[in-house]
C-alpha cells in the first residue's frame, strides 16, 4: 500500500519532460493501469502500475533519476513520494500528467 505522507518532490512541467530526461539521463515511469497504456505513453517509458509499485521496487534502480507520469499528475505524485520515502535519490513528478501533453 502507498503511504499518504507528504514528501517534497521535484515538479516538472509537462512541456519540460524531454529536457528533464536529457539533462538527468533518467527514466520515465508510467504508473497508470494497463488499459490506459493501450492509449499510448511517452517514448521509452517504463510501465508499472501504481498498485504494483510497492511489490516491484526491485525492478528500479534507486540511484537512477525517475520522472513519474500518469494521466493527471495525482497518482504520479503519490508514486514519487513513495519512491523518495523508499530511498530513491532523484525523483520528479510530471505536473498535470499526460493530459497536459494532450495524450490522455
Amino acid at each position: 500500500m502507498i503511504p499518504a505522507q507528504q514528501t517534497a518532490v521535484e515538479q516538472v512541467p509537462a512541456a519540460g519532460w524531454r529536457e528533464w530526461q536529457q539533462t538527468t539521463g533518467g527514466i520515465l515511469l508510467d504508473v497508470r493501469e494497463p488499459l490506459e497504456w493501450a492509449h499510448g505513453t511517452l517514448p521509452d517509458s517504463v510501465t508499472l502500475s501504481l498498485s504494483h509499485l510497492p511489490a516491484s521496487l526491485d525492478q528500479l534502480d534507486p540511484e537512477q533519476p525517475v520522472l513519474v507520469i500518469c494521466r493527471a499528475g495525482n497518482r504520479s505524485q503519490l508514486a514519487a513520494q513513495f519512491l523518495v520515502h523508499n530511498g530513491f535519490s532523484q525523483v520528479a513528478n510530471l505536473t498535470g500528467g499526460l493530459k497536459q501533453i494532450g495524450m490522455a
